[in-house]
């Protein structure tokens, strides 16, 4: 199996010991480099424009309190697990396809840029951002990206084009990451919404999610990430 490639460090350094309880935006400015993304997540950063549809200067955001779900913690109803029936689930086959529908300029709330687009491919192809995709007669249908390192998930978007396909990625992320039972594994989703927190999602403290990130980071890559298997499927 061939791992990551680590990329240039950063010329930038990510310190929260000074950060604000309960604020969520701790920084502005520095690049989207790899180096700089990874640090970020190292840390328990991730970038979002602060202006209007994610324009304007690089956040550098560290919600209080995060949103997190434990891949042990997914509560999965019965229509969730009819649903999953209907989709094919692959990995990193439609990566680009993936952000370009989540970035859709049409979807309210929009935030993710072309530069930001062209962070997460760059990272991509350096083997650290993945996406779960949702095919249904050849077609994609939902999906989510984010970035894998250790045994973090920092999921970044998600999207469908026909009902349940995003939740039914989900599952299947929770699934890869349950897989070898390592308790350490994480799956980040920055904020948690009435929707997610019906799938299980938790908030947590600043400090908690850095405690928790800390193990994470030393827990392995999952394997499906670390050798992806074009048209894998995910069954119950």
């Amino acid at each position: 199996m061939t791992p990551p490639v680590e990329p240039a460090p950063s010329r930038f350094s990510f310190d929260l010991s000074a950060a604000t309880p309960g604020e969520d935006l701790v920084g502005v400015g520095a690049d989207l480099e790899p180096g700089t993304l990874l640090a970020a997540y190292r840390n328990g950063l991730f970038p979002m424009g602060v202006g209007r549809h994610g324009r304007g200067a690089v956040g550098w955001w560290s919600p209080d309190p995060r949103g997190v779900l434990i891949p042990t913690g997914m509560r999965v109803a019965r229509s969730l697990r009819a649903a999953s029936r209907r989709f094919e689930v692959r990995l990193d086959t439609a990566f680009d396809d993936v952000v370009r529908a989540c970035a859709d300029p049409g979807r309210p709330g929009g935030w993710i840029t072309a530069d930001l687009a062209a962070a997460y491919g760059a990272l991509h192809l350096l083997g650290w951002a993945h996406s779960v995709e949702c095919w249904h007669d050849d077609r994609l249908v939902g999906g989510l990206y984010g970035v894998a390192v250790g045994g973090l998930f920092a999921g970044e978007s998600m999207f469908h084009t026909e009902r349940d396909a995003s939740k039914v990625a989900l599952l299947a992320l929770v699934r890869l990451l349950a897989a070898d039972g390592d308790p350490r594994r994480l799956l980040d989703v920055q904020w948690r919404t009435a929707h997610l927190a019906s799938l299980g999602v938790i908030d947590v403290s600043r400090s908690e999610y850095r405690r928790r990130l800390a193990a994470a980071l030393g827990a392995p890559l999952p394997a499906a990430f670390d050798d992806p298997l074009p048209g894998a499927r995910e069954h119950d």
